[in-house]
């Protein structure tokens, strides 16, 4: 039997579950999920490999109005995935009106011809009549090659959308490795797992403003050694991120270091610094230093 492989685009605005659905359609965690919105800053692709057939997932930053340097990248990252992708999944909130994002993104798909799959997500969270109503709605609107309900959360729907990508699948040899999980490197695997438990713990902006870089990692056979540097913009939110007596930055690092140590299958030493680099978001240079920046 041939290989066949396809890729494929997850987009939709922050916090509609882009993440939550790539980690529940690849059976890992690869990308980080928080009830924050705009989680997501790096394009994170995910790979799944069944038998002959290979998936490739790319989660992109969700689609808002840019207000800072950093949100350009974003918009920008998640523009480019669209660019070279066989399908898009286009994942919306049920019963949440289009915003002028999701609007522009539609009809400049539709202007290129890129298939696209609606997915209506958290359909546990609506009653059957509002969910037929809506599904209309966007239907009679767009030309979508399939609009289907699903609850990323709950795993609903899931065989569902697989059923619809068959007819995108290319006949090619694989892209990845068969058991290749993700194409992130190591170090920034473990930066997202420091800020996704940064985005649980602290307050609403504080989390936004902060980049983690890892400036060290040793692989010492039993044990991997990583340092850590959380950049911030204030110095109060440095204090508020260390917190009092440093139990907040315990409290990070100690959940940080459970889930790496659970997917990387060893001990990991885990040593977290915080510094302050004001307005970073907005300067350029720090902007691309700490990762983001154009390929």
């Amino acid at each position: 039997m041939a290989q066949k492989t396809c890729f494929i685009s997850i987009m939709g605005k922050p916090n509609v579950g882009k993440s939550t659905l790539l980690n529940a359609l690849l059976g890992e965690k690869v990308a980080i999920v928080s009830r924050k919105p705009q989680t997501t800053r790096n394009r994170i692709t995910g790979i799944l490999t069944k038998g002959e057939t290979q998936y490739v997932f790319t989660d992109t930053p969700g689609l808002h109005k840019p207000k800072t340097l950093l949100g350009e990248y974003m918009m920008k990252s998640a523009e480019a995935a669209a660019g070279g992708t066989d399908v898009i999944l286009f994942v919306v909130e049920c019963d949440v009106p289009l915003n002028a994002s999701e609007t522009a993104a539609l009809r400049s798909f539709a202007k290129s011809d890129i298939p696209c799959i609606l997915l209506i997500n958290k359909i546990d969270k609506i009653n059957k009549g509002l969910l037929a109503k809506y599904l209309s709605e966007l239907s009679d609107e767009y030309r979508f090659r399939a609009v289907i309900p699903i609850s990323a959360l709950e795993k609903d729907g899931l065989d569902i959308i697989f059923d619809e990508l068959e007819p995108f699948l290319i006949e090619s040899p694989h892209f990845f490795p068969d058991d290749m999980l993700t194409d992130q490197p190591e170090r920034q695997i473990i930066a997202e797992i420091i800020r996704e438990k940064m985005l649980r713990l602290l307050d609403d902006e504080i989390p936004h403003g902060t980049a983690v870089v890892i400036e060290e990692f040793k692989d010492e056979k039993t044990l991997l050694s990583v340092r850590a540097e959380i950049f911030c913009e204030r110095e109060s939110h440095k204090r508020i991120i260390i917190g009092k007596n440093g139990e907040m930055l315990k409290k990070i690092g100690s959940y940080a270091r459970e889930d790496a140590e659970a997917l990387f299958g060893t001990k990991i030493f885990l040593d977290l610094w915080v510094k302050v680099k004001d307005n970073w978001r907005d300067r350029p240079t720090l902007v691309a230093n700490f990762g983001y920046k154009d390929e």
